[in-house]
């Protein structure tokens, strides 16, 4: 019999894993990927456990849910219920191609209070379409049985009943089978951190019609308003402004101060004679040059290039545009 597991590469997908392992099943490992989280930690805890990984980039389908997800959002713009029912339908529409037959995963009751509670987790089954193949090892004692259980594919005197949040039993799990490199437990997912989220809501206020790289943008810099149709983004060090220039696309403003180090700026959207100013003195504003003087700005739109003066400014008069 083999199992896909939905695997994060934290250590209670880690545990999962090795529970069916253990029992003689082969597993292989599904990660999911998307602007808002990545596939890193799996890709590195997986070759620990001798785990097969396959990535699934799901960034199209998880978009159309955070623009209206069926049961809501959290603190964020995180529509967890959402996103697991569509990791566990993803990984069911995979079980005939990978010839597996169930599905399992590393979720334990009470451990996150909205989408791991008794009644979210049968939601997120039930709304996948695969209610029966899908097997939680950590907490399989305290849930319904399922397929693989009835079956006989997976002993269920094997499973584990865990619930609430301590991690205490996971490490100690983790000692009786020889696992000491894990990651500390962290979120991960951007769509649950509350500037991101602003900014993301900011996005879906002022371009429906957005691409992937205008997500991506939003993981980088200072972000300003200039007005309903124009963006500034001011890129803080000088890893941010090699990744902001990288990711302009043609209709896009960028500016730079000439003559001292300064920030890569980015103008997404119509800026008008008004808002290149203001991205110009933004620019200014973010970088060494002196205050009180006027500075040449480098200024490239499209094929063209040209200069504008600007004067430094004190950064506060700028909070009022910013995201």
């Amino acid at each position: 019999m083999k199992a896909l597991a939905l695997f994060s590469g934290g250590l209670d997908s880690i545990l999962a894993v090795k529970l069916i392992q253990e029992q003689g099943l082969d597993v292989v490992g599904i990660c999911f990927e998307s602007p808002f989280f990545s596939s890193d930690k799996a890709a590195r805890s997986a070759p620990y456990i001798g785990l097969s990984l396959k990535v699934v980039d799901i960034t199209d389908r998880l978009i159309q849910i955070v623009l209206n997800p069926r049961h809501g959002y959290g603190k964020g713009l995180n529509p967890c219920i959402d996103c697991h029912e569509l990791m566990f339908k993803t990984v069911g529409e995979m079980l005939k191609d990978e010839k597996a037959d169930f599905i399992i995963s590393g979720e334990v009751v009470g451990q996150r209070p909205m989408s791991q509670n008794l009644r979210s987790l049968s939601t997120i089954s039930h709304g996948s379409g695969f209610k029966d193949l899908i097997l939680r090892p950590l907490s399989a004692k305290r849930l319904p049985g399922t397929l693989p259980e009835r079956k006989g594919w997976v002993m269920r005197e094997r499973l584990l009943g865990l619930s609430g949040r301590s991690r205490q039993p996971q490490i100690e799990l983790a000692k009786k089978f020889g696992i000491e490199d894990y990651p500390a437990p962290a979120g991960g997912c951007l769509l649950t951190e509350k500037v991101f989220s602003r900014r993301l809501k900011d996005l879906l206020s002022s371009n429906p019609d957005f691409l992937r790289r205008d997500v991506e943008l939003l993981k980088w810099g200072r972000h300003f308003r200039l007005s309903e149709n124009a963006k500034v983004v001011v890129g803080r060090n000088q890893k941010e402004n090699e990744v902001i220039s990288s990711l302009r696309k043609e209709a896009d403003t960028m500016f730079r101060v000439e003559s001292f180090p300064g920030p890569t700026v980015v103008a997404t959207g119509n800026l008008s004679a008004e808002g290149i100013e203001l991205a110009a003195a933004l620019t200014v504003s973010y970088s060494d040059a002196p205050s009180h003087q006027s500075v040449s700005v480098r200024v490239t739109g499209g094929c063209n290039d040209w200069s504008v003066l600007a004067i430094k400014r004190g950064k506060t008069d700028f909070y009022r545009f910013m995201i």
